[in-house]
């Protein structure tokens, strides 16, 4: 099915990520838990924060099933008018975030006061002016996906998180101060996240195939109405607003709140892509070929949901087990502090759960994707941020707490809205799911997990060399236990998935 894709795919896509943590790490022992670190944080992340949650997401759930139905040069057509919308709206969100930067400053770091606060929204410039770049690049990155150019996707991550670790390594090896809000240290980072988004340009720009770096005229290269490009923004877009939304309440609690809550969200972040997104992104070619109601529609989504599900147990394990070992492995070095890796580790601990209901999320949304219905999502997506936005204006998370009380309130909060939103949505489209979900199947795994995370205690004395072959083995047994209970998944292990329908028994 998408076996030997998704290997290969994770493979490319874990080294991305592990250059991210680098970056990540880089970052924590340059500033820490500091505000300084927060002023970073947001620098870096708002552009592609920005361009997830508008066009990302859309670019995939609409373009990808509508070029699958025409030809080349068709496809070429339509992609050079996207590309100009792109880039243009990209222009006027920059000149958006700079005219707005001190209340997009306060939006997302509220905890930010004073110079500190002046500092990050003057840095935001460099943001506003990448904001293009980014938009183009998502639309190249989605065209890759439909070209199954896995190398070209996932490299250009590798040249942007190589450029920000090296202007991160300058500053924390002295070569400008980062112990204050340093404009130097901050202009030097801005160049540098300028030199790696023009990088992963000119990467994917090389990657494209030729016929569209060169392309002839067509006709019927008519673009998405703009409905679907609506709701399908919003049901992408509206999920990545989530971890933004839970970071700027963290923040409430004072600076370096922020970067301790970006840190932890790091280490869910991590297995989240590769256990539960990945999943997702693979399956939807398969599923989008599958014709609906019929048998090898259901074997396709089971599929993507035991895969995901499967997945993300054995993250909760390993993270849940060993947060103190692994964020001490990647954030305890320079000024980072005993304390603020206690508390990332006990936040992380907490928010890891999230990836069950995050699981089952992404395999709807692909369904729904597939059938051109997001307006459901789009519904119980919006509900759901109601509740983080009421938790902010009242104050219920952040205002009777602070420090590590208030973040790990936050990930209990976001814990209870993404099972929430996840319950509500396999309960609404239970139809269309057609029963395809494999309780019996995914509950080995789920078994096995809780009884990993139980016995806890048991490993803590360990040094970081065992955490990870531990993890190892904790992968290896919540993998062996979905592949016991599913003869499915037995048959894709052993590169004998027969295209002959196979009757969700699980």
């Amino acid at each position: 099915m998408y076996l030997r894709a998704g290997l290969f795919s994770l493979g490319l896509l874990l080294l991305s990520r592990v250059l991210g943590l680098l970056r990540e790490s880089a970052q924590a022992a340059a500033f820490g838990s500091t505000g300084m670190g927060d002023s970073v944080i947001v620098m870096f992340t708002l552009p592609d924060l920005l361009v997830g949650i508008l066009v990302s997401g859309a670019l995939s759930y609409v373009l990808l099933p509508v070029w699958a139905r025409q030809s080349a040069s068709v496809q070429a057509a339509g992609q050079r008018k996207i590309a100009f919308a792109v880039t243009l709206g990209g222009v006027l969100l920059g000149l958006l975030v700079w005219v707005f930067r001190d209340t997009v400053v306060q939006g997302l770091a509220p905890g930010l006061s004073g110079d500190l606060k002046l500092a990050t929204a003057g840095a935001l410039g460099w943001s506003a002016l990448v904001l293009p770049m980014a938009m183009l690049a998502a639309l190249w990155v989605t065209r890759l996906q439909h070209e199954r150019d896995f190398v070209g996707m996932y490299a250009g991550n590798l040249i942007v998180n190589l450029a920000l670790v090296t202007g991160l390594f300058l500053v924390s090896t002295g070569f400008v101060s980062a112990a204050e809000a340093s404009t130097t240290s901050l202009t030097l980072l801005g160049v540098c996240l300028v030199v790696a988004m023009l990088g992963r340009l000119a990467w994917l720009a090389w990657r494209l195939p030729a016929h569209l770096q060169h392309p002839v005229a067509a006709t019927g290269a008519n673009i998405p109405a703009a409905s679907v490009w609506l709701w399908a923004a919003l049901s992408s877009g509206l999920l990545l607003v989530f971890p933004l939304a839970a970071r700027s309440l963290a923040s409430s609690a004072g600076e370096g709140s922020l970067a301790t809550f970006n840190y932890a969200w790091k280490l869910i972040e991590l297995p989240l892509v590769l256990a539960v997104q990945l999943v997702a992104r693979l399956a939807f070619p398969a599923i989008t070929r599958t014709p609906a109601g019929t048998p090898e529609r259901r074997q396709a989504v089971g599929l993507a949901f035991l895969v995901a599900w499967t997945l993300a147990c054995a993250a909760i394990a390993g993270v849940a087990t060993f947060s103190l070992p692994i964020a001490n492995l990647l954030f305890g070095w320079g000024r980072m502090s005993a304390a603020g890796l206690g508390v990332i580790a006990q936040w992380s601990a907490i928010g890891i759960w999230s990836l069950l209901p995050q699981a089952l999320m992404a395999v709807v949304l692909t369904v729904l994707a597939t059938q051109g219905r997001m307006q459901t999502a789009v519904w119980v997506l919006a509900c759901g941020l109601g509740v983080l936005a009421w938790a902010g204006w009242s104050g219920r998370f952040t205002g009777a707490t602070t420090g590590a009380a208030a973040g790990a309130s936050v990930m209990w909060l976001l814990n209870g809205v993404f099972g929430c939103m996840a319950l509500a949505l396999m309960l609404v489209e239970r139809r269309s799911l057609q029963g395809s979900f494999p309780f019996l199947a995914c509950l080995a795994p789920l078994l096995m997990c809780l009884g990993l995370v139980s016995s806890r205690r048991l490993w803590l004395d360990f040094g970081w060399v065992f955490t990870l072959i531990f993890c190892a083995i904790f992968t290896m047994l919540i993998i062996s236990s979905a592949v016991i209970v599913s003869p499915t998944l037995r048959g894709l292990l052993r590169g004998k998935f027969s295209k002959k329908p196979v009757h969700n028994a699980d």
